[in-house]
């Protein structure tokens, strides 16, 4: 009886579980031959691309990129300029969910057994991973089968040597730069870290609202006015006052020199984002 074909296939956002996933399968289980890839919006942070050119080299082997072609601009017009929101996700299911289906339909059509690694942690009860209808793909989440948590991540990135994305010293997901999930102090960042970036974000915003798009980036306010002085001097006040109430609350790990980084979602209590964006 001869043996079923199979893939190994792991998806990385540019974020740091995904990333560590590739390190630890890279570490405990070279006999698997994994392939990488990437679903490119075209509209990733340049921290993102610069992580994972660095993360090439830790592992050995090229990262596929998808999504050349059809990009979040082509996208954006096929839904006549309304964004994307919580509510529509049409960017998940467009850029990062359908990419990924065609990429690996041929071998699911010609009954290839497609594995596909997942970085949901075990500190993570309430996420879900990818799921399928066809018979020949299956998932794995080898973090959450081995109890890695969020210091077991970033000791794995540390002890590497790839380290963090450079975007985590000011923001705390991966995924496009205007990403509806950002907290409004994220969107302040992103305004002085890569202005244009901002810049661009207004633009599609104000030609969505020309078209009669009902959604804005950030909830409750456009952009223009979420980037006005006094604003920005409110969010970063409030901020601030949920940092402490947040730092109050938490408990110091004796095992570790210094305190894990305080993601948004812990500082805001949410847990918001798409697994194919932020993992």
């Amino acid at each position: 009886m001869s043996k079923v074909a199979e893939r190994h296939v792991l998806g990385l956002s540019g974020g740091r579980d995904s990333a560590a996933l590739a390190v630890y399968m890279a570490q405990n289980h070279p006999e698997i031959d994994l392939e990488y890839f990437f679903t490119d919006t075209g509209k990733e942070l340049p921290e993102v691309y610069k992580f994972l050119v660095r993360l090439e080299g830790f592992i050995g082997k090229q990262i596929h990129r998808l999504n050349p072609d059809r990009t979040f601009d082509f996208w954006l017009a096929q839904y006549n300029n309304f964004l994307p929101s919580p509510m529509t996700r049409w960017c998940t299911r467009k850029l990062k969910i359908a990419p990924f289906e065609e990429w690996i339909r041929p071998s699911l059509d010609e009954g290839t057994k497609v594995f596909s690694y997942v970085a949901i942690r075990g500190d993570e009860d309430y996420r879900e991973g990818y799921s399928s209808s066809h018979k020949n793909l299956a998932v794995r989440l080898p973090f959450r089968e081995h109890g890695i948590d969020k210091a077991g991540v970033i000791e794995l990135l540390e002890a590497s040597g790839v380290g963090l994305p450079d975007y985590y010293r000011w923001r705390s997901r991966s995924g496009c730069t205007f990403c509806f999930y950002q907290q409004k102090i994220e969107w302040v960042r992103l305004m002085e870290e890569h202005p244009e970036a901002f810049e661009d974000a207004k633009t599609y915003e104000k030609n969505a609202v020309d078209h009669g798009s009902p959604f804005t980036w950030s909830q409750g306010e456009s952009l223009d006015e979420l980037s006005r002085p006094e604003r920005i001097a409110q969010i970063r006040q409030e901020h601030a006052t949920r940092v402490a109430r947040a730092q109050s609350k938490q408990v110091a790990n004796p095992l570790r020199e210094t305190d894990e980084p305080m993601d948004i979602d812990v500082i805001y209590g949410s847990a918001k984002g798409c697994l194919s964006c932020h993992k």
